[in-house]
C-alpha cells in the first residue's frame, strides 16, 4: 500500500472511517484500536520490548520523529509499568486525540470548533480526502480476502490488517479464520517476542469490540 508515510495508528484512526459519513469517526473501540496500532509500530521499530508481558521502552533516549509515537513512549517511560493489554486501553484517548491533531496537520482530517449546549468548547473532526481512504479501505479488504499471498504482504500491512480484522471493521466475518491468524504472524514475523506483542494487543482489541446485541 503507499498512502504516504502515515504511521499504524494514523492509518487504523483513517480506516475505521465510514466514508459514507465523513464527518462521524469516534466509535468505543476506536481509542483502544488506535493505542493498538502505535503500540505494535513502537515494537515493529524497536523501541518498545516485552519483558515478561511488560511493555518496556528499550532505549530512554530513542525517538521516531512521529509526535504521536513518541509521546506514548514518552508515556509508558513516565508510567508504571503495565501490560501490553492494559495499555490498548489505558488513557487510549491521548493517543487518538493526538493523532487527529496529526492527521489534521497533514490535510487528512478538517478540525471543526463547536460547544456543546453552547457552553462547553468541543471538537469535530470531519474527512478530508475520502478517495484516499475508500482506497486504503479497499486495498485492506483484499489482503483480508487473500488476494496476495500472505508471505507477499508487507509486515506493516499484515499488522494494520491483523488489526482491523481484531477490531471488526470489515464485519464479524473478516475477524477470523486462518487467514487473519496467518497476518499476525507475518506481521510479528521479526521476532517471536513481536509475535507475542501482537497476539496480545489483537486480543485487547477484540475484547474492547461490543458484542452483537441480541435479537
Amino acid at each position: 500500500m503507499s498512502h504516504g508515510p502515515l504511521s499504524l495508528p494514523a492509518r487504523l484512526c483513517l480506516l475505521a472511517w465510514d466514508t459514507a459519513r465523513p464527518a462521524v469517526n469516534d466509535t468505543a473501540q476506536l481509542p483502544g484500536l488506535v493505542r493498538a496500532g502505535a503500540l505494535v509500530d513502537l515494537a515493529r521499530r524497536g523501541l518498545l520490548t516485552d519483558e515478561d508481558g511488560i511493555a518496556t521502552p528499550a532505549d530512554l533516549d530513542s525517538r521516531t520523529g512521529d509526535a504521536v509515537l513518541d509521546g506514548l513512549l514518552e508515556l509508558i517511560h513516565e508510567s508504571r509499568p503495565h501490560s501490553w493489554r492494559t495499555w490498548v486501553t489505558l488513557r487510549a484517548r491521548v493517543t487518538l486525540d493526538a493523532v487527529r491533531e496529526q492527521l489534521v496537520a497533514e490535510g487528512w482530517l478538517r478540525a471543526e470548533k463547536r460547544r456543546v449546549l453552547g457552553v462547553f468548547p468541543s471538537v469535530e473532526y470531519a474527512l478530508e480526502r475520502a478517495a484516499a481512504v475508500d482506497a486504503l479501505r479497499r486495498e485492506t479488504r483484499q489482503v483480508l480476502a487473500g488476494s496476495v499471498p500472505v508471505a507477499e504482504v508487507s509486515e506493516r500491512d499484515a499488522a494494520l490488517a491483523a488489526l482491523a480484522a481484531a477490531a471488526e471493521l470489515f464485519g464479524g466475518a473478516c475477524a477470523r479464520g486462518r487467514r487473519v491468524g496467518e497476518l499476525a504472524g507475518r506481521a510479528g514475523a521479526a521476532s517471536p517476542a513481536l509475535r507475542g506483542i501482537v497476539t496480545e494487543v489483537r486480543g485487547a482489541v477484540a475484547t474492547a469490540v461490543p458484542a452483537p446485541a441480541s435479537p
